[in-house]
């Protein structure tokens, strides 16, 4: 690994995907935690297995399919708010040029150019429209681009919840078709400790933080919700029980 990866904390292997991984990160959390949390919570109330089953794969779907419509969404309104402004300044530049180049020169004053080097600066820019714009946009409007694709940031996202986010069912599933004798919950909450391990760790990547802290982080975030989820379905339980 070269040193701008390790600057970067790259995943080399990952390629044009790396792009991505956020969205796959933050949608396998999401996914993971939601559905471990649907199971703990029906856990702690007595549910059949069967019934755990269902409510986490009504849970697994419906939500990954709001969650991935969302961040595909979100990315799409992204991108038609900053071309709607780069429009906006198209017609600027066209228009009203003393005024948009007065702005240019602010800009670069405040960046500590002054005199002839300021007005060479200003000169080049303003010479080609497009980079007029897209010096308006960046240092005026603070607005970058985004290059990513809405379409498979929310593929990503989707992908992710559902695949992380089945982890929690797994066992169940298992069983379901295979009858065992094993604590299920217990073997669930084993393998889904791993998983916010492997995510967590990813995690720690897509944001340049310690990778011990980012995972500790997951972890305690998945633990605490499904321990809320678990005790709020057996205090439900009791609440009916004792109402029969």
């Amino acid at each position: 690994m070269g040193q701008e990866q390790k600057i970067h904390q790259e995943i080399k292997f990952l390629g044009n995907l790396q792009n991505y991984l956020r969205e796959f990160v933050y949608g396998g959390i999401d996914g993971a935690v939601t559905t471990f949390a649907v199971v703990a919570g029906a856990v702690g109330a007595n549910l059949d297995a069967s019934i755990i089953i269902i409510l986490g794969f009504a849970n697994l779907l419906a939500d990954g399919f709001s969650m991935s419509v969302g961040a595909y969404l979100s990315s799409k309104s992204e991108k038609e708010n900053y071309n709607k402004h780069k429009n906006i300044e198209y017609w600027e530049v066209d228009n009203i040029p003393e005024k948009e180049r007065q702005e240019i020169v602010e800009i670069y004053t405040a960046k500590g150019f002054e005199g002839e080097l300021l007005e060479k600066v200003v000169d080049v820019i303003v010479s080609d429209r497009d980079r007029w714009v897209n010096e308006m946009m960046k240092d005026e409007l603070n607005m970058i681009k985004e290059t990513k694709s809405p379409f498979k940031i929310g593929l990503a996202t989707l992908i992710s919840f559902i695949f992380i986010g089945f982890i929690p069912l797994m066992v169940y599933v298992y069983d379901f078709f295979n009858e065992t004798v094993i604590d299920l919950f217990f073997w669930t909450s084993l393998f889904t400790g791993v998983a916010f391990i492997v995510i967590g760790w990813l995690k720690s990547y897509v944001n340049q933080t310690n990778v011990f802290k980012s995972v500790l982080e997951t972890l305690a975030l998945g633990f605490v919700a499904a321990s809320v989820a678990y005790f709020v379905g057996g205090f439900l339980e009791t609440i009916i029980m004792n109402a029969r």
